[in-house]
């Protein structure tokens, strides 16, 4: 026999044994496309440790989507594989229609692998369709829904027997001609959508309107309302006897707002594979270097949103060894921009993860990219703050981040210790990456407001009605969608 053809003969003896033997852990909720309707589907292939024979590889992985639409032609499907640098690969696919007959396949090397090919009759919906399950109860158990959250406890406890008649009228007055804050009241009345705005500046109504259109389609609230606040400060001030319950995307000591998921994080899993470039999902698949070639220094951008941030430009200069960071707009102190200048262009946000120190420092509240800083694979070292999101009180300095004091004086020290402790540096970082997979995709985020609205709902006493004036917002019509309570109501 030739050695040549002996060679390419073994080599794919080799590699089907090995994909026959091999162990993939197979795993997410794009898994479950008839139950979890998401925007953008996702899961996760999960390989060894170290894959035992170097002429296979990770990438070899194929995976492919198969289905009909209704017509029975083939329907419309995106998909992406995205490779990580711990030997997984991240497959995210989107629907945008109906589809029935669905198959997807997973394959090493030729060969279906762990479960592989997954068979889904249909229909399975796209995330335009208004297909609302009845029963929340089971939707968040379909979903994988883990226990409502202890923030939303902690926040809720604060409220019994809500009565909006009661602070309605001087809500609005609050908010109606305010200059610096500006607030929207939302009322979902059988599962339909109304609002009105008050204040100046409504624009980011929009990112409230996605979500809540997003979830009414998927399943029924019990009526509820809410006010929500559209800027990043939180408004409702500690021992205000004025206060009234506000749902904001950020929160501090100071505050007693009622804390949701920020806008950010909310429009990047609304927006998965749509408009936007930077998600949860995208970090992860996007990181070039694995930890050993990565540049020993931390990394910064961003613009003047805080005096620290002034003082870290300070700082990188007297340690260029240690600090690579600049600012990249002047807004806040442009009359400082000759001395803390000049301005630098924007960098990818993926490109950051070159380097193995990542630091997050406040803006005018909370940095609303450290999420995206966590799902990456270099160590966090978070500043000490008073503004926090939704789900801080789970993180533990030390275990998922390195802590950094208030105003910085202790950054260089913790850079150091981080250099001359790489291995314990490296399992903060995987162990806050660990955390982010597990409790800041999309999938959760959805889960996060859908306990929060369904939980308040069960606070408030006034009848939730819809008041005059207030504006509805109807869900998109669409075509091809076929849900299944409705064949079962004509059946």
């Amino acid at each position: 026999m030739d050695i040549k053809i002996f060679i390419i003969l073994s080599v794919l003896f080799i590699s089907q044994c090995f994909a026959e033997d091999l162990n993939l852990l197979i795993h997410g909720p794009g898994l479950q496309p008839d139950k979890v309707v998401l925007p953008a589907r996702y899961f996760y292939v999960q390989f060894p440790d170290k894959i035992p024979d170097e002429t296979l590889s990770i990438r070899t992985l194929n995976v492919s989507f198969r289905g009909a639409s209704k017509e029975q032609r083939p329907c419309h499907i995106w998909h992406q594989v995205l490779y990580t640098n711990d030997n997984s690969a991240i497959v995210r696919y989107r629907l945008y229609e109906t589809c029935y007959d669905l198959v997807i396949s997973v394959k090493f090397n030729s060969n279906h692998v762990s479960g592989s090919p997954f068979f889904f009759k249909g229909p399975i919906l796209h995330e335009d369709c208004n297909c609302p399950e009845k029963d929340i109860t089971r939707w968040l158990a379909d979903y994988g829904c883990r226990e409502v959250h202890k923030k939303i406890v902690s926040d809720l406890s604060k409220f019994t027997n809500v009565n909006f008649e009661k602070f309605h009228e001087k809500a609005v007055k609050r908010f109606n001609n305010s200059l610096s804050s500006s607030v929207c009241h939302y009322v979902i009345k059988s599962n339909k959508i109304y609002r009105s705005c008050y204040g100046q500046h409504i624009g980011f109504k929009v990112f409230m309107d996605g979500i809540l259109l997003s979830l009414t389609r998927k399943v029924v609230f019990p009526d509820f309302e809410i006010f929500t606040n559209l800027g990043d400060w939180p408004l409702m001030q500690k021992d205000n006897k004025n206060n009234f319950p506000m749902f904001s995307w950020c929160g501090s000591h100071d505050t007693v707002d009622i804390v949701m998921p920020t806008y950010d994080i909310t429009d990047s899993s609304l927006e998965n594979m749509g408009r936007v470039s930077l998600d949860m999902l995208s970090v992860q698949g996007n990181i070039e270097k694995n930890w050993d070639k990565k540049v020993n220094m931390a990394f910064w951008r961003g613009r003047d949103a805080s005096l620290e941030r002034l003082k870290l430009i300070e700082i990188s200069r007297k340690f260029p060894d240690l600090i690579n960071a600049s600012l990249t707009n002047f807004f806040f102190f442009r009359d400082k921009e000759d001395k803390y200048g000049p301005k630098v262009e924007h960098v990818s946000f993926f490109k950051f993860f070159d380097y193995k120190y990542q630091l997050n420092l406040d803006g005018t509240v909370a940095a609303y990219r450290f999420p995206y800083l966590l799902a990456g694979d270099s160590v966090v070292f978070k500043q000490d703050s008073k503004y926090y999101e939704h789900f801080y009180d789970d993180l533990q300095p030390w275990k998922h981040y390195i802590p950094v004091k208030s105003n910085l004086e202790n950054l260089i020290e913790r850079l150091k210790w981080a250099l001359e402790n790489d291995g314990k540096a490296k399992e903060i970082a995987e162990v806050g990456q660990m955390y982010a997979r597990n409790n800041l995709l999309p999938r959760d985020i959805f889960c996060y407001h859908a306990h929060l609205f369904n939980e308040w709902s069960k606070k408030l006493e006034s009848p939730v009605t819809v008041r005059n004036g207030m504006e509805y917002i109807p869900q998109k019509s669409t075509k091809g969608c076929v849900c299944e309570q409705s064949k079962k109501d004509e059946l």
